[in-house]
């Protein structure tokens, strides 16, 4: 369950109808992988399926951010690891990694914003406090990671001057 410090409560392989046109994994199912992570690190904590249905608590993501470093084909088996970046009294805010599972590539990442949600009031809620100790706890074990270089991204094209063959700028590209 732990990986050089980090959550290790995911793998899966990926399936064929997971797959797109360009032979590889679609995009969505990117973003479905990393639900079953994030499925995975709740019920780790306790927001599991029982929580939900007993308490009326459920669990909404604000933001969310995915990069992709490298293609995943059809079969390609699929471990994600999990880092808390922070946490407060009714948001978590998380890291995950997918990375192929036998060859050890990165694949694509996943930041994520949750908020804890009253089902019933639609309205957010604070954690109850075993919840709160839950997090505290995997908060201490990650204190001492290093951030992930694209936690915090913003997205846009970065514009670099061109350069013509006899070496002055002709504009920017």
């Amino acid at each position: 369950m732990d990986t050089d410090g980090l959550l290790e409560l995911h793998r899966e392989v990926v399936r064929p109808e997971y797959i797109d046109w360009n032979g590889h994994m679609n995009v969505a199912y990117y973003v479905l992988v990393f639900d079953h992570a994030t499925d995975a690190l709740f019920d780790y904590i306790g927001i599991d399926e029982a929580y939900r249905k007993e308490r009326q608590f459920t669990t909404f993501i604000l933001e969310a951010q995915v990069t992709y470093r490298r293609e995943v084909l059809e079969g390609d088996p699929l471990r994600i690891t999990t880092q808390l970046l922070d946490y407060d009294y009714k948001r978590a805010h998380y890291f995950h990694r997918m990375y192929h599972a036998e060859e050890g590539w990165l694949a694509a990442t996943n930041e994520l914003l949750s908020l804890h949600i009253d089902a019933r009031r639609r309205r957010s809620t604070p954690y109850p406090e075993e919840i709160l100790a839950r997090w505290a706890e995997i908060h201490a074990a990650h204190a001492g990671l290093p951030r992930p270089s694209e936690a915090g991204r913003a997205m846009g094209i970065r514009r670099r001057p061109r350069v013509a063959s006899g070496g002055e700028v002709t504009s920017v590209a």
